[in-house]
């Protein structure tokens, strides 16, 4: 992995909406895909020839132990608020397969 070099123009060598961003090769990428995949946590730019291809962003981020204390109240907090409104879980499920089909059309 190389760091990214400053380019003059293009979209991605301004927006950098993460402190470490990574400049991935195409065949560098596919040969170590199961590991980005499962370990990585820093995103970055493909390239092919220099020429940006696409973007890898890891969806899977480790979480700290208080994040997932915060989690976890957040989350009896929420079931509060649905018991004392008398809001089952089934209510909000329908609720939101209307409000996405209402979004596809």
């Amino acid at each position: 992995m190389r760091k990214v070099r400053r380019r003059k123009s293009g979209l991605h060598s301004s927006y950098r909406p993460f402190p470490i961003w990574l400049d991935y090769g195409t065949q560098e990428f596919r040969d170590k895909l199961a590991t980005y995949l499962l370990e990585s946590e820093v995103p970055g730019t493909i390239t092919r020839r220099g020429d940006t291809v696409d973007y890898f962003i890891p969806a899977r981020r480790r979480r700290s132990d208080a994040e997932r204390e915060a989690l976890k109240e957040a989350s009896v907090g929420w079931q509060e608020i649905l018991d004392a409104e008398g809001i089952s879980e089934d209510e909000i499920l329908a609720d939101f397969k209307k409000w996405r089909a209402k979004q596809k059309r």
